[in-house]
């Protein structure tokens, strides 16, 4: 019997799903509409406190996992709509959506390490 990678990507397309749903929300409201419905200071989001917030290795974590978890999802459902429009889902689709990501979560990964 051939092993098969879809438990892997079938598992990053539900995390990033479920981040996305949860999460993303929470961030547009936090960064959005807080401040100007004055529910938060505009202190509260500042360079400063945002940096002090990226340094923490725990905030790495999660920021790595917002970034990395949405990416995976975006490519997946990418390569599964150029299916339904029509297009081969061959290996270059493959390599473009799943390549787009990774290159995106090694970015995060480098940025959040200098921080």
């Amino acid at each position: 019997m051939a092993k098969s990678n879809k438990p892997i990507v079938w598992s990053l397309f539900a995390g990033g799903g479920m981040l996305s749903a949860f999460v993303t929300p929470v961030l547009i409201f936090i960064t959005g509409l807080a401040v100007p419905l004055g529910l938060m200071s505009l202190d509260s989001l500042s360079y400063d406190r945002m940096l002090v917030l990226a340094q923490n290795p725990i905030a790495k974590i999660v920021l790595f996992a917002v970034i990395f978890l949405p990416l995976w999802h975006a490519a997946h459902r990418l390569l599964t709509t150029l299916h339904d429009l029509g297009l081969p889902k061959g290996r270059i689709a493959m390599t473009l959506c799943y390549g787009a990501a990774a290159l995106g979560s090694i970015a995060a990964a480098v940025v959040l390490l200098r921080i």
